[in-house]
């Protein structure tokens, strides 16, 4: 068993700590909000009082923070992770940021003897508390062979997929993907009841036909058609507009950057960012139905 130092306590990070409990690892915890920590204090985790106490005595430090920014400060400021981690130390870092901030901590990891992977997830709350999670993981060979027990205690499918920053290429892809479907499938209800169609046997026919997606079978936007579905819970998330919207504006930079055409995506990008603009970030992405089902 390893002793874990986990840096981010939010909807992911809380129960991704609890899976790595149970899985037997000594984890010691840190967040900016304190009380976060102490709450995991009486699932066993050991809370942490700095940056510092987090990396000394940690074979492995996990990070699953919300932005590039927040990341890049965490381990590479004056007193962050990375300048009192040991040498050999494992860093993983399942945090959905860009491309760009991934490759320099990359960079900065190898300088310092440091082995690192970029791990984002894909599952969202329910992935995260089931320990279903999917990881993309990017980094060498060889670290992800290190990494992948570890993350098999918080998820069931580890991809490696490929050099260092092809875990959050994926991720950005993925989610890009994710953002668009969940806009159809809003549209594709949304006009089957204004023609008149019960939305459980319109679900009925659409999983089982040619516009069955992750989207519709797993985490439909309506309310009462599928179990365990943030609709069912007044659109409490699940995965939060605002971090949809943070995703599909790494997927528009990384288009520019690659001169890529995502003419869906800057779309998708335009509506989650109206959405956010009115007061709803910190809500499901899904229930962006109710903005579109409101437009005239």
């Amino acid at each position: 068993m390893s002793t874990i130092s986990f840096i981010g306590l939010g909807h992911m990070g809380n129960p991704m700590v609890r899976n790595l409990l149970k899985a037997g690892h000594t984890v010691k915890v840190f967040d900016i909000m304190p009380e976060a920590a102490q709450a995991l204090a009486k699932q066993g985790a050991k809370p942490c009082k700095s940056l510092r106490e987090a990396a000394e005595g940690s074979e492995v430090l996990i990070t699953m923070l919300q932005t590039g920014e927040q990341v890049s400060e965490t381990c590479l400021g004056k007193d962050g992770l990375f300048a009192h981690a040991a040498k050999n130390i494992l860093y993983i870092d399942s945090s959905s940021i860009d491309i760009t901030t991934t490759q320099k901590l990359h960079q900065e990891a190898e300088q310092r003897g440091i082995a690192m992977v970029d791990a984002p997830v894909s599952g969202g709350v329910a992935g995260a508390e089931a320990a279903t999670l999917t990881f993309m993981v990017g980094g060498t060979a060889k670290n992800f062979q290190r990494a992948q027990p570890l993350l098999q205690a918080m998820g069931k499918k580890i991809v490696h997929a490929g050099a260092a920053g092809h875990g959050q290429a994926a991720k950005i892809c993925n989610n890009l993907i994710l953002g668009i479907s969940m806009i159809g499938v809003c549209e594709g209800f949304i006009l089957g009841k204004k023609l008149g169609l019960d939305p459980k046997r319109f679900f009925e026919i659409g999983s089982n036909a040619s516009s069955q997606c992750w989207s519709m079978t797993s985490y439909c936007p309506v309310p009462g058609v599928i179990d365990n579905s943030p609709a069912n819970r007044e659109y409490q998330p699940g995965f939060m507009a605002k971090m949809m919207l943070k995703d599909l504006r790494l997927a528009e930079h990384a288009a520019e950057a690659t001169d890529a055409v995502i003419p869906l995506g800057s779309v998708a990008m335009e509506l989650y960012a109206l959405f956010v603009s009115q007061g709803h970030g910190e809500m499901d992405f899904s229930g962006i139905i109710k903005m579109i089902e409101g437009a005239e």
